[in-house]
C-alpha cells in the first residue's frame, strides 16, 4: 500500500513539480505498522507510472497563492515541491538513473522507511553498519566489497568527526570480516598524530605498534637491506639532486656490489693510496682522508693526517717530519699502510655509518680521478651525515622482512618534522614494493596491501615550499604510482585529510568513494566539485554546514550520494583527537 500525498504539475527536462494536498504535511506518518517520512527537503517521494514507480528526491518547496472567490478576493495557498527523479522501482527493485519520466496528473506517494533503506543499501546481501541515513534514521548496509577494493577519501574540516569515520569504518570491517582478512589482507596506518596506538580499531595486544621517536629511539621501523642500498631510496632519504648528486649516489652503490667479495679494510686502504700516490694530488682529498678517518674513530690515523699539508706551489703532501706522499715517494707504503694495517678496525659498524663512509671513500677517489667536484657532492653528504643520527633512532636494517601482521600502526608522532616528510614515502614504498614483488600481474592478486593515512595533505601536499622541486616530483611521483598502479596488485589507499585541496589533484581524482564530512574551504569545495562525478549539487550544498559526525557519501560503490550519520565509537575506541573539556580542565 502507498499514501498518495499530491500530483504531478508541471514536467520541465529532469525537474518535476508537485501539488501537495492539504492533508499531507506531517512530518511523519505510520500506516500499517510501517513508518513513512512526509514531504520535507531532501526527503524521498514515488510517481507511479504504470506498473513503475518513479523515485524522485526533493529539492525545494513553496507556496503559490490561489483565489478562492474573485467577490470576496479571499486567498488560499497551495503548497508545491520541486523534485528531481533518482532512479525507479520495478518488482520490488530499484534501479539508478533517468529512465521513466512521468505526467502531468500522474500521482505522487510517501515511500516507506524499509523502501528507502532499499534504495542506498545492501539489504539481504550484507550486513556492514557505520551509521544511520540522517534524515530517515534507517540503518543503511554498506557494499564493503566494493569499498574495501578500492581507493578510499575521507575529508573535513578539524572536529568535523573524519577520524571517527576512519576508526568506525576499519573496526566494523575487523569486527565483521577478520576470520576472512586473516593471511590474505595486510593493513598499515601511518599515524602522524598517535592517534591509534591503543585500543582503536582492534586491541593493542592484536595489532604490531611501531612507535618511533627521531629524538630517543625505541621501537624502529625494520627495512630490509635491499631496499636501503638502493638509489632511490638514498636519493629520497638525502633529497639528491637529479644531475649530479643521484649519479654519485649510484657510482656508491654499483662499486659496493661489484666489490662485495672485497672486505672493507681493503678498499679504505686502495682509497688511501689513490689519494697519497696521485702524481698530482688533491688538496680536496686530504680533506676528505681526516673525514673517512674520524667515521673510522681511529685516532693514531686523525694524528698522522693532521700532520699532512699540501704545498699548493709544488702539487704534494708532506707530513711534520718531512715524508712526501705522491708518485715519486713510498710515503704512502713507508708511513700510511701500516697504520691503517694496524688500527682501522670496522667490527661493530653498522650500516648507516657504513653508507657514509662508503660516500667519502668514493668521493676521494672521485675527486682524485676527476670525476666530481668536491663542491657539487658536499652537499648530499652533509645533509646524510645530519640525519643519520635521526634515521639510527627510527630505522633498522635487516636482511630478511619480518612477518606481516594483520594490522600495523606506525606512528610518527614524536619525530622531528624533516622525518615525518620523509619517512612515510620509505615506509610506503617498503610495503609496495614488497608487496608487488609477491604478486603476479596478469592473474587476480592473491593477498591485499590497504594503506591507511591520516592527516594525509602533510606527504602529499602539492604547495609545499619548503623542499627542494625535484624531491617534491620524486614524493608526489611514488604516490601517483600506487594509486594509479598498485590497484591491480591489489593494493589500496586510505587517505583522510583536513585540506583535500592540498592533495596532488592526481591523487584525488583517482580515489574512488569519499566521506566528505563538514568543508568551508573554497578551494577545497572547488576540488571536490572538479573531481568527485557522482556528487550531485544538493549533496554538495550541504557540506559547508554538515553537523560534526554527519558525511557524504559517494563513489562508484554507491548508486547515490546519501547524508549518513556516522555512529560515534566508544571512547576507549575513539582516535586519541577529541576536542578539549576547558570546563573539566579549569575547574576549581
Amino acid at each position: 500500500m502507498s499514501i498518495v500525498v499530491g500530483e504531478v504539475i508541471a514536467v520541465s527536462g529532469i525537474r518535476i513539480s508537485l501539488r501537495i494536498f492539504d492533508d499531507s504535511s506531517q512530518e511523519t506518518i505510520f500506516y500499517d505498522g510501517v513508518k513513512y517520512r512526509g514531504v520535507s527537503l531532501r526527503e524521498h517521494v514515488s510517481i507511479q507510472r504504470g506498473f513503475i514507480d518513479i523515485v524522485c528526491l526533493v529539492e525545494g518547496e513553496y507556496l503559490d497563492e490561489r483565489k478562492v472567490n474573485d467577490d470576496d478576493e479571499k486567498s488560499s495557498y497551495v503548497r508545491k515541491v520541486d523534485v528531481r527523479p533518482i532512479g525507479y522501482i520495478v518488482d520490488d527493485v530499484f534501479f539508478e538513473g533517468v529512465k521513466f519520466m512521468p505526467m502531468i496528473r500522474d500521482k505522487a506517494s510517501l515511500l516507506s522507511e524499509p523502501m528507502v533503506g532499499k534504495i542506498y543499501g545492501t539489504e539481504g546481501k550484507t550486513k556492514f553498519s557505520i551509521g544511520t541515513m540522517l534524515k530517515e534514521n534507517v540503518i543503511i548496509n554498506l557494499p564493503w566489497t566494493r569499498i574495501f577494493n578500492s581507493h578510499l577519501g575521507i575529508f573535513g574540516n578539524t572536529g568535523s568527526g573524519k577520524s571517527n569515520t576512519l576508526a568506525k569504518l576499519y573496526t566494523a570491517l575487523f569486527n565483521e570480516k577478520i576470520s576472512g582478512l586473516k593471511n590474505k589482507s595486510q593493513f598499515v596506518i601511518i599515524d602522524f598524530n598517535g592517534e591509534y596506538t591503543e585500543g582503536q580499531i582492534l586491541p593493542a595486544k592484536d595489532k604490531q605498534i611501531t612507535a618511533l621517536d627521531s629524538k630517543k629511539g625505541g621501537h624502529k621501523f625494520k627495512i630490509e637491506a635491499s631496499h636501503f642500498w638502493d638509489a632511490e631510496t638514498l636519493s629520497l632519504l638525502f633529497q639528491a639532486t637529479t644531475n649530479t648528486q643521484q649519479p654519485f649516489l649510484r657510482r656508491v652503490l654499483s662499486g659496493k656490489e661489484r666489490f662485495k667479495d672485497v672486505p672493507l679494510e681493503r678498499y679504505i686502504e686502495k682509497t688511501f693510496e689513490k689519494a697519497f700516490s696521485a702524481s698530482e694530488p688533491k688538496p680536496d682529498a686530504l680533506e676528505l682522508s681526516r673525514e673517512i678517518a674520524r667515521l673510522l674513530n681511529c685516532e693514531p690515523l686523525q694524528d698522522h693526517l693532521k700532520g699532512i699539508v699540501y704545498n699548493s706551489q709544488k702539487k704534494y703532501f708532506r707530513d711534520s717530519d718531512g715524508n712526501y706522499y705522491n708518485s715519486d715517494s713510498d710515503g704512502f707504503e713507508a708511513h700510511l699502510k701500516p697504520l691503517l694495517n694496524e688500527h682501522v678496525d670496522i667490527a661493530g659498524m653498522d650500516q648507516f655509518t657504513e653508507l657514509i663512509l662508503r660516500c667519502y671513500l668514493q668521493l676521494c677517489s672521485d675527486v682524485v680521478l676527476g670525476y666530481a667536484q668536491y663542491e657539487h657532492i658536499q652537499p648530499v653528504l652533509s645533509r646524510a651525515k645530519s640525519s643519520i643520527t635521526a634515521l639510527r633512532n627510527v630505522l633498522e636494517i635487516v636482511d630478511v622482512p619480518p612477518p606481516p601482521h594483520l594490522l600495523h600502526v606506525i606512528s610518527l608522532k614524536k619525530c622531528k618534522n624533516e622525518i615525518k616528510k620523509i619517512l612515510p614515502l620509505l615506509i610506503a614504498k617498503n610495503f609496495y614494493i614488497n608487496h608487488k614483488e609477491s604478486e603476479n600481474l596478469g592473474s587476480p592478486p592473491t593477498r591485499t596491501l590497504h594503506l591507511i593515512i591520516d592527516e594525509a595533505h602533510n606527504i602529499l601536499s602539492e604547495q609545499s615550499t619548503r623542499e627542494h622541486e625535484i624531491w617534491k616530483d620524486y614524493r608526489l611521483e611514488l604516490f601517483e604510482e600506487i594509486i594509479k598502479e598498485g590497484r591491480k596488485y591489489g593494493v589500496y589507499l586510505t587517505l583522510s585529510s583536513q585540506r583535500p585541496a592540498d592533495i596532488s589533484p592526481t591523487i584525488v581524482s583517482q580515489i574512488h568513494n569519499f566521506f566528505i564530512h563538514r568543508l568551508v574551504n573554497e578551494r577545497d569545495l572547488m576540488l571536490l566539485d572538479n573531481t568527485i562525478s557522482t556528487l550531485d549539487s544538493s549533496s554538495k550544498a550541504l557540506i559547508p554546514t554538515l553537523a560534526k559526525g554527519c558525511c557524504v557519501v559517494t563513489g562508484t560503490a554507491f548508486d547515490l550520494p546519501m547524508i549518513l550519520k556516522v555512529d560515534p565509537l566508544l571512547k576507549e575506541h575513539r582516535p586519541s583527537s577529541d576536542d578539549v573539556d576547558l570546563e573539566d580542565l579549569w575547574k576549581t
